[in-house]
Order: structure tokens, then C-alpha cells, then sequence
């Protein structure tokens, strides 16, 4: 199975770990949004996009790259998430879907969360994403990497 798993991780690398842990299942390559050759996303059995959340938003340089992808049928494709709060993932998923991709299935994990008022109390989910949330990841992973080899 080919795959490449596009991250946008800034703030504590929340978003990275998880991406890496879920990349040595799919046998993916974690990459920016920048370093990604748009004409071999069509060459992917499966794509994973993913940030941290900004403001109630995923970053701007993910939807901002996803937005601008050329608009064409593609492959399957996933959607994740690390965030301090229970995230909306639907307006990911929706970009992802008007690029010409079909959303296999979305993952979401707590992680650190410093945003502004937070940073005030230290931060909320400190140690997270934890050693279960690390094994959560994989096992999303593979039972994605089952259903796409599987062709469903």
C-alpha cells in the first residue's frame, strides 16, 4: 500500500506524533503541506490530512493547501486531529471531499492545549497525547490500512 500522511504540527508536536505512529502502520510518509507533489496525489492508495486546532479552525496552511488542490477524482483519503477540545472535523472533511477524494474515515485525539486563556492555568491535557493515545492512533491505522487494501 502506498500512502502519505500531510501534517501541519506547530505548537508542541502533538499533531507530528500522532501522524509518525500512524505512518508506521500505513508504511506513509509524514510531509508539510509544502513538500507535497501535487501530481502524485493520484498515486496514493490512501491520503491523510491533519493539524492541531488554531482557533476553533485546523491551521490555515492545511486548509489553505487542501483548498487550493486542483479539483479531481482521486483516492481514499483520512482526516485527524489533535486538539485540547472535542473538535469540529467535518469542515476538513468537506475540503477534502470537494478535492476530489473520498474521506475513508476521520481520527480524533486530546493533546496539550495552550491557546491563549489556557496558557493562564498552565495549559489543559498536559501528557497527552499519552502511550494509549499513541496506540489508538495505530490501531485507527490499521484497521483503515485493512479497509483500504480490503477495497471497501
Amino acid at each position: 500500500m502506498k500512502a502519505l500522511i500531510v501534517c501541519v504540527s506547530v505548537s508542541h508536536g502533538n499533531t507530528r506524533r500522532i501522524a509518525e505512529a500512524m505512518g508506521e502502520v500505513l508504511e506513509a510518509t509524514v510531509v508539510e503541506p509544502e513538500q507535497v507533489d501535487v501530481n502524485q496525489l493520484g498515486s496514493y492508495d490512501v491520503v491523510g490530512f491533519g493539524s492541531g486546532i488554531f482557533h476553533q479552525r485546523f491551521h490555515p496552511r492545511l486548509r489553505a493547501f487542501v483548498r487550493n488542490l486542483p479539483k479531481e477524482r482521486r483516492g481514499k483519503a483520512f482526516v485527524y486531529v489533535t486538539s485540547g477540545f472535542p473538535p469540529q472535523i467535518w469542515p476538513m472533511t468537506r475540503l477534502v471531499t470537494r478535492a476530489g477524494f473520498e474521506v475513508a474515515d476521520t481520527f480524533a485525539v486530546r493533546a496539550f492545549d495552550t491557546w491563549a486563556p489556557l496558557r493562564l492555568v498552565g495549559g489543559i491535557n498536559k501528557g497527552r497525547p499519552d502511550a494509549t493515545d499513541v496506540d489508538a492512533a495505530r490501531a485507527f491505522a490499521a484497521g483503515l490500512r485493512a479497509r483500504v487494501t480490503a477495497g471497501a
